[in-house]
């Protein structure tokens, strides 16, 4: 046995108990004729002392030879601390070391293996097993553990079943590029990565299933950014015989019971807004309502009023920063230089600030008196000491760039407080979305999506106004969660693929599996997908995923700690009947 305890449970009760413990080495301190030892492991620091007046000489001497990181084993008695440290659970304790064993020595690692470390995130990275040693990456682990455990604990109470489904199948349009993976044995052919387990799933259902759910990996070969991995996991979730409002209660309370369990919250109010309400109130379709700054529609008070700009807008739109109205023009400069990034791409931005004596001073006041400015204010919500802000232009850009404006500033004014926690539903998307460059409509969510049955007539003629039966779960403005109801019968659902573009041979070669299962009774079904890792970020009050994942990649999709992806050898090219041109 390598250990009788681990290095976080020892305390005064086991004062005289004889023990042994392995770890690392955190640190030491040489003293001379006394040595102190930092041991660490998963579960925390216990200090070992070498004493030249009580240890065995040559345990003593071993003792200096220790460098950082090294692996030991010790085994003494465990005897009260004088100088007790209140910062650890252990520090009123030490341990009197009687043997000592170097298990494993170790090279001086590259970054120090501390919670304030000095090592850069390319290097953390490329030693990601040192960095998990450290307390943050450690704990962001154990968090994600403890979030799935409860994730599981809910569900199987629930009568939830949880299934694996493959990981080898077939490429299907699902809206990003698939991995694809060549087969050895079938030459020629290959193997997708799932983006989802979305048929599989389905056809759970249509197996009797009734309540399926898995924590599952899935692929996508999209670019990247701090919030999105090429493998990222879900909590993929399909039950039978429901509705939309069965599956929303069913994953509003596993959000409030993951609030309560991992963060001792309680939280009552779960609103639902459409798709078109989101829009036209945060110009995005998953708000953080943690703050207000809501948009107010301002053409009916901001045009016809010989300001050429706003005149030819289709939408001038403002928000209301509260308190914002004693910024300096340097200030207000430095906002205006921020929207006209290509990031946001706005042409400029007109202000107007709320004066405490009720009066306003504006950008415009040339073309616009105090009783049009007044009616801004009313129209934004603003009150005395805010600043106003407005945009104007096409009516989806503006609004993407004002949402963008609006995120900014509450960062600045500290209003996404990560503690506080605001979720709502956002329902009835459009089925369909129309792109611009092919001049054809694609699935806003995927090909499975069933239409509201009160829409389906507009499918031929007004196919943009056809609302989906889908809804998204928003967290502190990020979406965590999405789904829909499906479609359940071949009918519609061979009248989806043709509003999407497929021929009836495309639709038969891709998803003629799923049109012939639904053939043999499948019940009405539908389900949900939360983002595990960013579902754990944002509990964990981290605007990134990646320190809650084992094993990232980079925002090149590379992992640097195994160099991967890499290139293969010719004889596995060959086997595989793979050619690589590389132009």
């Amino acid at each position: 046995m390598y250990r009788s305890h681990n290095c976080g449970e020892l305390n005064a009760s086991n004062i005289n108990t004889e023990v042994t413990l392995a770890g690392w080495v955190q640190k030491s301190r040489d003293k001379g004729f006394m040595n102190w030892v930092d041991l660490r492991d998963r579960y925390g620091i216990t200090q070992l002392i070498f004493d030249e007046s009580r240890s065995d000489k040559t345990v003593f001497e071993l003792a200096k030879t220790l460098g950082r990181e090294f692996v030991i084993q010790v085994k003494g008695t465990v005897i009260e601390r004088e100088a007790k440290n209140k910062n650890i659970p252990t520090g009123d304790i030490e341990i009197l070391v009687s043997e000592l064993t170097i298990l494993n020595a170790a090279l001086t690692p590259p970054f120090t293996i501390e919670d304030e470390t000095d090592g850069g995130e390319d290097i953390r990275m490329k030693y990601r097993y040192l960095d998990i040693r450290r307390n943050p990456v450690k704990n962001s682990l154990l968090f994600r553990h403890k979030v799935a455990m409860e994730v599981r604990k809910y569900l199987s109470d629930l009568d939830f079943c949880e299934v694996e489904t493959p990981y080898l199948i077939k490429s299907t349009p699902e809206g990003a590029r698939d991995f694809v993976v060549p087969s050895r044995m079938n030459e020629g052919q290959f193997y997708a990565l799932p983006q989802s387990p979305q048929t599989f799933k389905q056809l759970l259902m249509v197996g009797g299933m009734d309540k399926y759910f898995q924590i599952v990996k899935c692929f996508r070969d999209e670019d990247l950014r701090a919030d999105r991995q090429p493998e990222f996991t879900q909590i993929d979730c399909e039950m039978a015989f429901v509705e939309q409002e069965d599956i929303l209660n069913v994953f509003e309370g596993l959000t409030r019971h993951l609030l309560k369990e991992i963060k001792g919250i309680e939280v009552d109010k779960f609103p639902r807004i459409t798709y078109d309400y989101a829009m036209k109130t945060y110009g995005n379709d998953k708000p953080d309502i943690r703050f207000g700054m809501e948009f107010g529609e301002l053409n009916e008070f901001a045009q016809h009023k010989d300001f050429p700009v706003f005149n030819a807008a289709e939408l001038v739109v403002g928000i209301a920063v509260p308190g914002a109205g004693n910024y300096t023009r340097k200030e207000i400069d430095g906002l205006i230089d921020w929207v006209k990034r290509p990031q946001v791409g706005a042409s400029g931005m007109v202000y107007s600030k709320c004066n405490d004596d009720g009066t306003y001073k504006s950008s415009v006041d040339k073309f616009y008196d105090q009783e049009d400015l007044a009616q801004w204010a009313k129209i934004t919500g603003a009150k005395p000491g805010d600043m106003i802000f407005v945009l104007s232009g096409p009516a989806d850009k503006t609004r993407a760039q004002l949402s963008a404006l609006r995120m900014e500033l509450a960062t600045r004014l500290g209003l996404r407080k990560p503690e506080e926690f605001a979720p709502l539903w956002v329902v009835d998307f459009p089925l369909l979305e129309l792109d611009e460059e092919s001049g054809r409509y694609h699935a806003m969510h995927h090909p499975f999506t069933s239409p509201k049955p009160e829409d389906m007539h507009l499918l031929e003629t007004q196919p943009g106004k056809v609302r989906a039966n889908a809804y998204d779960m928003v967290l502190n403005g990020n979406e965590i969660g999405g789904g829909s109801i499906r479609i359940h019968d071949k009918a519609t659902q061979q009248l989806m693929f043709k509003y999407l573009g497929f021929t009836e041979d495309e639709a038969k070669a891709q998803f003629g599996f799923l049109m012939d299962a639904f053939q043999f009774g499948a019940p009405p079904h539908g389900g949900l997908a939360f983002g595990l890792d960013r579902l754990v970020a944002i509990l964990g009050g981290q605007e990134t995923i990646r320190d809650f994942i084992a094993f990232p990649k980079n925002n090149s999709g590379r992992d640097v700690m195994i160099d991967a992806p890499a290139k293969i050898d010719d004889s596995q090219l060959k086997e595989l009947h793979i050619k690589v041109d590389l132009v």
